[in-house]
């Protein structure tokens, strides 16, 4: 039985072969082959015109691509979404005409949220040495930006009132004045107690540990005589 599947098998292989010879010649075969793998000439109508050809969406002018961290955390307006700080984006840069900062160029960044795909741009700030987020997101708080707010207001305030108070100057003048004198009397005692600290060896640590132990052991021992002397004359006067 196997020899005679395989003798069939033969057989239906070799009128395959006979049938595709027949439908396709070698040369014919060889050459669609050869056509459908590499193509060397190319149609060009008489009547082509490359200035026609659609162009793809290109930059705008003066905007670059770059390759950047987010500087912060940002929640999307659109979708909510949080974008945390670290997160890379292929972003845009340009730019920002009419505004510097002692003549510090400022930036504009174009990227697109991770979840909606919605614009946010951001800008530098070289003032405070930080990024503002202009539109399709806000900024997360951060406590140590809250302080350095209200630091500012403070010290805005302080000059404001200064400004047509010379008393209100002087007074607080004064205050800072002492502030910085306390200050400096508190470092100078720690300097004095580091010298001191500094001047002690370890041997001279154990040594006074030593005598302490000593001292403490000497007392102990001229109190146990003391006592035993007392039992002793006490005994004596009752035998007399």
């Amino acid at each position: 039985r196997r020899l005679l599947h395989c003798v069939a098998l033969f057989r239906t292989h070799a009128r395959t072969r006979a049938r595709h010879r027949h439908y396709y010649p070698r040369a014919t075969r060889k050459s669609a082959t050869m056509g459908e793998r590499k193509v060397l000439n190319k149609y060009i109508p008489p009547d082509f015109d490359p200035s026609k050809i659609p162009k793809g969406k290109g930059l705008a002018k003066g905007q670059m691509k770059v390759r950047m961290m987010l500087p912060m955390t940002v929640m999307c307006n659109t979708c909510g979404n949080y974008i945390v700080k670290g997160t890379k984006f292929n972003s845009r840069k340009e730019d920002v005409i009419g505004e510097d900062y002692l003549g510090i160029t400022i930036f504009r960044f174009y990227f697109r949220c991770t979840r909606c795909s919605a614009e946010i741009a951001m800008k530098t700030d070289p003032k405070n040495s930080d990024y503002v987020v202009e539109t399709g997101a806000s900024r997360n708080f951060e406590p140590w930006r809250e302080k350095d707010t209200e630091k500012a207001e403070i010290e805005a305030e302080r000059e404001a009132e200064e400004e047509g108070n010379s008393m209100q100057a002087l007074e607080n003048r004064t205050l800072e004045s002492k502030r910085e004198m306390d200050i400096m009397a508190a470092l100078d005692e720690m300097r004095t107690l580091n010298q001191r600290h500094a001047k002690i060896s370890n041997a001279d640590a154990i040594g006074a540990i030593h005598d302490k132990i000593d001292a403490e052991r000497g007392a102990l021992e001229a109190a146990e005589e003391a006592q035993a002397r007392r039992v002793f004359e006490e005994a004596q006067a009752q035998n007399i």
